[in-house]
């Protein structure tokens, strides 16, 4: 089937999948019970961390440091593939480990921030598993940000040294003055002087191809236990100035055990016995200063041996050429990147035939979409729910579960817990009611950095409030409604602004959508759209409307619709940055 033909054929893709007989094989707690049991590779223990009795994978590696052993042992396996650069695991741990030393000699100890500010580059993975593995805080810097936005992570954290490329460089110059904190820094890929504090990672590590070259080192023997802090993620910040969630070292590496556990259930699911573990290729296009990039891509790729791709920025057209050269097994990052694959003029002049799976998290998806993987690439999507102070994956939903329920994020893993609380924060809502979503588990962060307010008011006894308003099915299944600052509300009826968007991403014309609310004198606020159209559709203002007026009440359809010529705004983790659209309605 062609774009085109899938655009207007008169059954629409959310209609065209249909559970196979049989489907599925086993529920979800059969396949829990069988995965999970004692001696069995998913096996789960509880584990009092900080005073709260916390189910937890047995056969994580325990610590970051741990993790960077296991990766060494694939030896020559391509890790990281970045234009005409290519590093072996083995040279990347030699890099890594000769890094740790000279940061220790440098005086950086336990517990010390260092923070890592630059774009997807092989010297990323390198310069954090140096920092993590001698016990100190990686403090990943958002690489989008301004000078004035970096200058105020690096002062909020109190980072002693900074790891960053030319141009973020460039960015902070201008602020050193304000950072008493910081004593020094390594820049990779300058081309001019350096001056005091800033001097060359090449005179350390060299360039990435000269890593296999390095002396072959160990890493410093460090006392890491599994719950000490490893890393300060900034929030999103799409309001206020971020807040730093300080991660542990079981934090991040629950993901491995998380990821893995996903792909053998979908098996299961179908009735087939899980496939031998295959390394695969991933295409990388999501920053690695983001949760979802970092901890449930990064770690699950290198405890398998797979392979990294990284690209200087995200192009389609140079993103498909990598995918034929590079045979790239699966993708993602966030729903605009396959929309743009899917749309792309050129697809069909590139051989795609290795992509097995297109996973994205970090904003909703048009159920439409979840289809359209499927018949467009043969490629199974997955999805998933997290958020920076869950350390990314909550939920996982992948194969045919994500296609038989495309509106959902999917079931908790199971060393999570899940639960829909009242916006009294005290009772908890029955199954299918909406409410605030709740979740708890291993990889629930330690709170935030230096606010102890914020700590207390997000973090409840084991669990995080994520301000997210979802329900849960029957079978655990679980949707997201909206962002509880995002709904809109119309003379006192609530809009959710995602069933809204859901609407008009039916629509055939319509692949990127956004609901905002304008203030109006008598009803508080009214709904009002931004969309961008797929290439070579139209639509009108008043057709999208008599649309979504066809499937919700009245109330809901948005009273203006603007159109935007490129895909929407969005911040570094794929959130459309809705405050930026108010602007579009005069």
């Amino acid at each position: 089937m062609t774009l085109t033909q899938s655009l207007t054929a008169p059954e629409t893709l959310a209609d065209s999948w249909s559970a196979p007989a049989g489907w599925p094989a086993m529920s979800l707690k059969q396949i829990e019970g069988m995965l999970c049991a004692p001696g069995q590779p998913f096996e789960m223990e509880t584990i009092v961390i900080d005073g709260i009795a916390t189910r937890c994978w047995k056969n994580a590696p325990p610590s970051l440091a741990a993790l960077a052993q296991v990766a060494r042992m694939h030896g020559d396996k391509t890790f990281i593939v970045y234009e005409d650069e290519r590093v072996s695991y083995d040279a990347w741990f030699r890099a890594a480990a000769t890094l740790a030393h000279h940061l220790q000699a440098a005086g950086i100890g336990k517990g010390d921030r260092v923070a890592l500010a630059m774009r997807n580059l092989p010297e990323w993975p390198v310069a954090f598993f140096a920092i993590v593995s001698i016990g100190a805080i990686a403090v990943p810097l958002n690489a989008w940000w301004t000078g004035a936005e970096l200058a105020y992570g690096l002062a909020d954290s109190g980072a002693k040294l900074l790891i960053a490329d030319a141009e973020r460089l460039d960015r902070i110059a201008p602020h050193l003055g304000e950072l008493s904190a910081l004593e020094a820094m390594l820049i990779s890929r300058s081309l001019g002087d350096l001056a005091a504090p800033a001097s060359r990672l090449e005179d350390i590590i060299g360039a990435p191809p000269a890593y296999a070259a390095l002396a072959a080192a160990e890493l410093p023997v460090v006392d890491i236990a599994p719950d000490d802090a490893a890393t300060i993620f900034y929030t999103s910040g799409t309001t206020g100035n971020p807040k730093g969630a300080l991660g542990s070292h079981r934090n991040m590496t629950t993901n491995i055990m998380t990821s893995a556990y996903a792909g053998v259930r979908s098996s299961l699911r179908r009735g087939e016995a899980p496939p031998a573990p295959e390394p695969a290729v991933m295409l990388t296009v999501i920053p690695l200063f983001h949760v979802t990039a970092c901890s449930a891509g990064m770690t699950g790729i290198m405890f398998s041996g797979s392979t990294m791709v990284f690209m200087h920025k995200w192009d389609a057209q140079k993103a498909l050429q990598i995918i034929e050269r590079e045979r790239v097994t699966a993708t993602g990052g966030v729903p605009t990147i396959a929309w743009q694959l899917i749309e792309h003029p050129d697809r069909d002049k590139y051989d795609l035939s290795s992509l097995k799976s297109i996973s994205y998290g970090g904003a909703p998806s048009a159920p439409e979409l979840v289809r359209k993987i499927r018949e467009v690439f043969g490629a199974l999507p997955g999805n998933g729910w997290g958020m920076t102070e869950t350390m990314a994956t909550v939920t996982s939903h992948t194969a045919e579960d994500y296609l038989n329920r495309p509106d959902s994020c999917g079931p908790a893993v199971p060393v999570c817990d899940l639960k829909i609380m009242d916006a009294d924060g005290l009772t908890e809502m029955p199954a299918g009611e909406v409410g605030e979503l709740w979740a708890r588990g291993p990889q629930i962060v330690k709170g935030y950095w230096n606010k102890p307010e914020a700590t207390a008011a997000t973090f409840v006894d084991g669990w995080v409030r994520t301000g997210d308003l979802a329900r849960i099915d029957e079978e655990g299944f679980c949707y997201i409604v909206d962002r509880a600052k995002d709904m809109i509300i119309r003379g006192g009826e609530n809009i959710y602004s995602s069933e809204v968007e859901n609407v008009l991403y039916d629509h055939p014309a319509v692949t990127d959508a956004a609901l905002i609310g304008l203030p109006h004198r008598t009803l508080g606020e009214e709904p009002a759209a931004v969309v961008h159209l797929a290439p070579g559709t139209s639509a009108s203002e008043a057709e999208l409307q008599a649309w979504v007026r066809e499937r919700l009440a009245a109330f809901k359809v948005p009273v203006r619709i603007v159109f935007c010529h490129e895909t929407l705004p969005r911040n570094a983790n794929g959130k459309i940055l809705k405050k930026d659209l108010a602007g579009l309605f005069g």
